[in-house]
């Protein structure tokens, strides 16, 4: 799953970023550059912990968490600013809302993470619920990569959320085929996410969030 979420992100967001010179010719503002950055470190010590405790090296990954709790606390802030930043340019996916209207469903995604985040690092000596809360985590922010993958695209919000719901199902099937049973962790922070899309859709439609939505891009 580390591997998948790697490539996956790399399929998303080569043009826009980490290829950006052979498709782009403006450069990127230095948030969004950070942004990238930040998310990037994540992602690499994501995979990074996984090979970590893989390999039996546990002293390591527990010294590089400290390091990785970090970055999780800035990811929701910086996340936050480049959210309503794209907003005031104007972005929102092909088939979807007005930009304030959308600009609902990266900021819930900035809320859904921390709390997966922290019950991951809430449960760090408890690695059966530890390792499950980091990747659904982790999977929370994977769907911007989705949207922009050119074969995804076209299709709009509905494929966004469903191929990320098939990634937390396809963990969720796994787990039960090999343990014979759910895992809690997995399933309270899987359908957390999944039950959160159409949350997200609803409250970007009321008038309420357009007036707040109008507030932070001011």
């Amino acid at each position: 799953m580390a591997v998948a979420v790697a490539l996956i992100v790399f399929a998303g967001f080569a043009p826009t970023f980490y290829l950006r010179p052979f498709f782009h010719a403006k450069p990127l503002t230095p948030l969004v550059v950070f942004h990238g950055i930040l998310f990037t470190t994540w992602i690499v010590l994501f995979i990074t912990q996984v090979r970590l405790v893989a390999g039996g090296r546990t002293d390591i990954h527990r010294k590089l968490g400290v390091f990785a709790a970090c970055v999780a606390v800035l990811m929701p802030i910086i996340g936050t600013l480049a959210a309503i930043a794209s907003a005031k340019r104007g972005f929102t996916p092909p088939g979807g809302p007005p930009p304030l209207a959308f600009l609902a469903i990266p900021l819930s995604d900035m809320v859904i993470f921390p709390i997966l985040a922290g019950l991951g690092l809430y449960f760090r000596k408890r690695s059966d619920f530890h390792r499950r809360f980091m990747l659904l985590a982790t999977l929370a922010i994977l769907t911007p990569a989705i949207a922009r993958i050119p074969m995804i695209r076209p299709y709009g919000i509905p494929a966004f959320f469903g191929v990320t719901d098939l990634l937390i199902l396809i963990a969720l099937f796994y787990d039960r085929f090999r343990r014979g049973r759910y895992h809690p962790a997995f399933l309270y922070g899987g359908f957390l996410i999944i039950l959160a899309q159409p949350a997200k859709i609803m409250i970007a439609r009321t008038y309420i969030w357009h007036r707040v939505a109008e507030w932070l891009t001011r």
